[in-house]
Order: structure tokens, then sequence, then C-alpha cells
């Protein structure tokens, strides 16, 4: 896939923000949507090696969430939350009129799939949840705490690719300088300063810093109990501080027919551009077409 395989959407919530999606058309018509639902600090980009490994003969539909990448920030930080979220990818499905999805959601986007499940399990198709469960450890969450909301901004864009590197290097460490780069201009955008910022609102860290440490979104296990049964996968990065392996076993042993990998040497989340994330996500969208 290269850059003019997709274009730019809009489509408007219930709050009156204008929220955007990038729209890689193709496929057989007969086949679902793969609709991309990013984590809490990314945005669209963070979906192109999934455009780049299934665009063209499925249509890819990435979401930026409100305060993210090209949608509107929130006039009201409150509605930072899954059920806002989960409101607004409703009314794109609505606008856009799409009939059955296989959803692949990363971290809070795979929240966002499994409660968007919940609430239309007869237009899904399939499910990818990348490095989420219905247990998320605290390790992880005061990691998240930590940094989300911290606005920073670099002169270059090595400055940021260095900067992502000895922040999020226990969760990659085998990156080399030019995925730290690649991963910065997925994470990152210039500013109208013309220095490299962090590209999400940095008041989405309001509600979720007053969310209770041990279960941001609440009880979860219900949601993910009541999945609908069609192919699900779960990918965990083997060095996730999200994700516990023991919870991996949980949902093998509570959710049945569910599909799980693990991708070694990776933390907090897959980036989904490594080859055995890959394997997985064709073999799923085998089960389904």
């Amino acid at each position: 896939m290269s850059e003019q395989d997709w274009h730019d959407g809009q489509w408007e919530s219930a709050d009156g923000l204008k929220l955007h999606y990038r729209d890689y058309a193709g496929g057989l018509p007969e086949r679902p949507v793969m609709l991309c639902l990013p984590g809490l600090t990314r945005n669209v980009r963070d979906f192109e090696p999934v455009a780049q490994a299934f665009a063209g003969q499925w249509r890819l539909i990435a979401v930026d969430f409100r305060g993210r990448g090209d949608s509107d920030y929130a006039r009201d930080t409150s509605t930072y939350v899954p059920a806002t979220y989960v409101a607004d990818v409703a009314a794109l499905v609505e606008h856009l009129a799409l009939e059955r999805m296989v959803t692949v959601g990363t971290s809070l986007g795979g929240i966002v799939s499994v409660l968007l499940a919940n609430l239309m399990p007869e237009k899904i198709a399939g499910m990818v949840i990348n490095d989420i469960g219905p247990v998320i450890e605290p390790e992880g969450l005061a990691r998240i705490r930590d940094y989300v909301g911290q606005g920073r901004s670099f002169p270059t864009w090595m400055h940021a690719a260095r900067y992502l590197q000895d922040s999020m290097g226990a969760a990659y460490p085998d990156f080399s300088i030019s995925e730290w780069l690649r991963l910065a201009k997925r994470l990152m955008a210039l500013g109208n300063s013309g220095r490299v910022v962090l590209d999400y609102d940095m008041r989405i860290a309001e509600p979720f810093a007053a969310a209770p440490v041990d279960a941001p979104a609440g009880d979860l296990w219900p949601a993910f109990r009541a999945l609908p049964a069609v192919p699900r996968l779960v990918l965990r990065g083997e060095l996730s501080d999200i994700l516990s392996a023991a919870t991996l076993e949980a949902m093998k042993r509570k959710i049945s027919g569910l599909d799980t990998i693990t991708i070694a040497r990776t933390g907090h989340a897959p980036t989904l551009d490594e080859p055995e994330a890959q394997a997985a996500i064709a073999s799923l969208l085998e089960q389904v077409a």
C-alpha cells in the first residue's frame, strides 16, 4: 500500500465534534471491513503495518479517537472515557452504513472493540485484541499515568526517536534507531512551532488519572465473556506490563474458542508489523472469509 491508496474521511459525534478516519478502500465487497481502533495516545498511523499487509485485499478503516490525530479535541474532558469512544465509533458505523466488521483494537482500542461487540454483536465478524484483557496490571497503569499528558516537544525527528528509545526501550529491546524513528513518526507530528510534538490532546490524562488504579474501565470480565462467537484472537507482548501471562491463561479458560499468541521480546503493545502477529491476523481473516 502506498500513500495514495487511502483517503481521509470525517464524521460527527453526538456532541458536535468532527472526528477523523483513514479509509483504505479495496477488498471483495462481500468481505467485512477491518475497523482499526488505536491505543490511548495513538492515532490512525499506528495501523500502517496492518494496512500494508491487508489493505487492497480488505477494506480497512482506521480511527482517530476524539482528542487524537486529526480529530477535534473535546470541549469537555470528562468525555475522554471508553463509553464515549464507543458511542463515537458506533456513530461512525452508522455514518458509513457498515454491515459487518473485523475489529482490530490495540490496548484502549481493544477495550472499545469489546464494548462495541457487546453493543452490536450482529455486526462483528471477527476480533483482534492487541495486548489488553479484563485485568489490567497496576504496574503498567502506573507507568502510563506517569507519562500520559506530559507535553513534550523536540527540535528534530531524531531527538524524538531518541526520547522514545529512552522511555520505551524496555518494551522494544531489539528496536534499531530506524525503528524508533518510524515509531516517532506514528506517535508524533510537526506542531505549529515547527517542533515535533505528541499528536494528542494532553487533557486526555485528566479522566484517566482520576479513574481507579485497579480498574480504570470497571469490571471488564462480563464484557469479555459476552463476546460473540466469532473468530477472536488475542495478542500479548511477552514483556507486557498491561496484559499478564496469568490473565491470558484465564481468558483462554473462561472464553471458549479464543485464539492467543505471545510475541517474543515485545512489551506493551505489539506494533502489528511483527511477522508472527501478521501471520496470526491472516489466519483469523481466513476463518472470517
